[in-house]
């Protein structure tokens, strides 16, 4: 019975692994795991987070796609001046204009300085409209960020596959646990009944004096130790739900009920095969090291196209108009209108430029580093993965013959024990080698099927299911 005990606390731990709280719900519904999926694409806050960040990433490339478009910007003004400023004249040219407008005017000799003007040059009124178009014709950092932009597009795409694949693993493993929990309820519940059973006929044999009252003790307190353990399944059980509920991101009210069965669902054999090459292709967390690469080599790109030139086409057409008085209409307008070239080219920039490339390259070479470092990586781990895939399979072979054998052996020792030819002693024992290997078989099936769950993470498969809100 100390094994049992120890059995259904492993169980209790690896609900407990995830689990952050516990609720009360009021509405249940029954769910199988495709179900299980479909809301947690739907629902879990991560994965909407992410799938934001895509539709941000494409802003981001319309963003950089206008740089290379034209800039069309149409102004207007209009300045009253309140208090003119006063308007000076070199005397040696003030004076000879002078003497220009009235040849009989004196004055004096010009001596260099200044003369204040009676009145002001500055217009009281001045009005402006303007239409100013620019074109960039080369700009290397404009270019280059078109392509980068577009790569960040990808690598957020990435991210988001990356996050759906994760979440579909953690609800899949969830809901596993669930059943599993769910099955180490029942059988222990079966077990309590099986137990209350036997002391009902010991106590009428110990009636009929056909055992004796140690018998009577051994399955009394079997019945005894197994009613916390069911009390404690039924803990572990709610626990592995509430588990569950969280992972898919559904609201408190919702007691959602597992209604599919703990059953082995085999890995199809040609995906094991070719597992080791194919992580290497599919893998998104590889994936997004590729496509961060490809935008660290932009990055460097972006760097030295600041050696390169840009060029600018401009163009500018204008009405502007100025006045004493606010009587200014149409025809006190005058148009200019221009066109032209900027060209312009650093020369040298304190060595910045040189710096930054290199720091850029550093970079790329660093996430090329990690890029070696995760694919041996990946490649170790789908070794393990497919070692434990495949040592789980065997085992639910083995324990399969395990259980029929207890069940077996159970049935002979109470047949034996009815019959007075066996021990009280002997019938707890088989039912504890029966819970036992029922339990191993669970626990084996469970390892395959989260085993099946972290392979598909690994390669980046997703059920159909997990596509149809994209």
């Amino acid at each position: 019975m100390k094994n049992i005990v120890t059995i259904v606390s492993v169980l209790y731990i690896i609900v407990m692994q995830s689990m952050t709280a516990q609720n009360t719900d009021t509405t249940r519904l029954p769910l199988t795991i495709d179900a299980a999926v479909r809301l947690a694409v739907q629902h879990n806050a991560e994965l909407q987070s992410a799938r934001l960040e895509v539709k941000r990433s494409d802003a981001r490339v319309m963003e950089a796609w206008g740089y290379t478009m034209p800039s069309v910007d149409l102004s207007g003004t209009f300045n009253h001046i309140i208090e003119k400023p006063k308007s000076y004249f070199p005397d040696a040219i003030y004076y000879p204009l002078v003497k220009l407008m009235d040849s009989s005017a004196r004055v004096p000799r010009p001596t260099g300085q200044l003369i204040e003007l009676p009145f002001s040059m500055t217009p009281t009124n001045s009005a402006n409209a303007a239409l100013n178009v620019r074109q960039i014709l080369f700009n290397g950092s404009v270019f280059i960020g078109v392509g980068a932009a577009s790569i960040y597009s990808e690598l957020s795409r990435d991210v988001f596959l990356q996050k759906k694949v994760e979440t579909v693993a953690k609800v899949r493993k969830a809901y596993y646990g669930a059943l599993l929990a769910r099955e180490a309820l029942l059988m222990m519940r079966s077990n309590l009944i099986n137990a209350e059973e036997n002391l009902k006929n010991v106590q009428l044999m110990r009636t009929q004096g056909i055992v004796s009252e140690y018998d009577e003790l051994r399955a009394t307190v079997g019945v005894d130790n197994l009613r916390p353990v069911v009390l404690q399944s039924e803990t572990n059980y709610n626990l592995a739900v509430d588990n569950l509920r969280n992972t898919i991101g559904i609201g408190d009210s919702v007691n959602i009920i597992p209604s599919e069965g703990l059953v082995l669902q085999e890995v199809d054999e040609g995906i094991v095969q070719s597992a080791d090459q194919a992580v290497l292709e599919s893998n998104p967390n590889l994936n997004i090291v590729k496509h961060q690469i490809e935008l660290n080599s932009a990055s460097v790109n972006a760097e030295r196209a600041n050696y390169l030139p840009t060029i600018v086409a401009f163009g500018s057409y204008s009405y502007t108009a100025i006045k004493d008085n606010y009587r200014i209409s149409t025809n006190d307008f005058y148009k200019t209108a221009q066109v032209g070239l900027n060209f312009s080219l650093n020369l040298f920039q304190g060595l910045q430029t040189n710096s930054r490339i290199e720091q850029a390259q550093l970079e790329r070479q660093k996430t090329e580093e990690q890029k070696g470092s995760l694919e041996r990586n990946l490649q170790m781990g789908i070794r393990s993965l497919i070692g434990n895939l495949r040592q789980a399979r065997k085992r639910i072979d083995a324990q399969q013959k395990t259980v029929e054998t207890a069940e077996r052996g159970y049935k002979i020792v109470t047949t034996r024990f009815l019959s007075n030819a066996a021990t009280q002693l002997e019938v707890n024992d088989a039912q504890l080698a029966l819970s036992q290997a029922k339990v191993n078989r669970m626990q084996s099936i469970y390892d395959y099927l989260v085993a099946a769950s972290e392979l598909d993470s690994m390669l980046g498969r997703l059920p159909e299911n997990a596509n149809e809100m994209d």
